[in-house]
């Protein structure tokens, strides 16, 4: 018998990568380690989150946290002010002081209204207008109640309102999304 010449190991085919399929696994892997290391880090915020990124981050949160501080602070002054003078002539200047941080807040919400995106713009709008609707619809019902000898409802209670449609609003907008998929 002859004697068979040693082969050399065969090696495993390359595949080009077309070939693989397209999966998640495969596109999510780790970057490589860069050469170089990263620079040492120095100074106070070592490890912890630094404030200006927390600020950066949270600015409008921040904003209208403080805003509605504001509000409360006046509206407590103000109400307090009010009850112990209610014979002065400066009460109802004072009685409207909270309206100016209220001023803050709107402006605010509309700052942020303008951020959106068009499909957070358009979920707004829907749930607004469903809003307004839905209080005008309670309001104006409730006027003709009022003529049948209802009591008279208090102007105060229209923004809760209207806050409570607008949460509604989403909620159902947000259901029609869910239910639709």
């Amino acid at each position: 018998m002859s004697e068979e010449l040693p082969t050399a190991p065969l090696e495993a085919p390359v595949d080009p990568l077309f070939t693989h399929p397209a999966s998640p696994f495969e596109r999510t892997n780790p970057p490589t380690p860069v050469a170089f290391a990263s620079p040492a880090q120095t100074g106070v915020w070592v490890g912890t989150v630094a404030p200006m990124a927390s600020w950066t981050a949270y600015k409008t949160q921040i904003q209208f946290g403080f805003t509605i501080l504001a509000y409360l602070m006046v509206l407590v002054g103000s109400v307090t002010a009010v009850a112990a003078n209610p014979d002065a002539g400066w009460r109802y200047w004072v009685a409207l002081l909270p309206v100016l941080p209220t001023g803050v807040i709107v402006w605010l919400t509309v700052r942020e209204l303008g951020r959106l995106d068009e499909v957070q713009k358009r979920t707004q709008m829907q749930a607004i207008g469903f809003s307004v609707a839905g209080t005008g619809l309670v309001t104006f019902g409730y006027g003709f109640l009022e003529g049948a000898g209802f009591p008279q409802m208090s102007a105060t209670l229209v923004l809760p309102m209207l806050f409570g449609f607008w949460a509604l609003g989403l909620l159902l907008i947000a259901l029609r999304s869910r239910l639709r998929r």
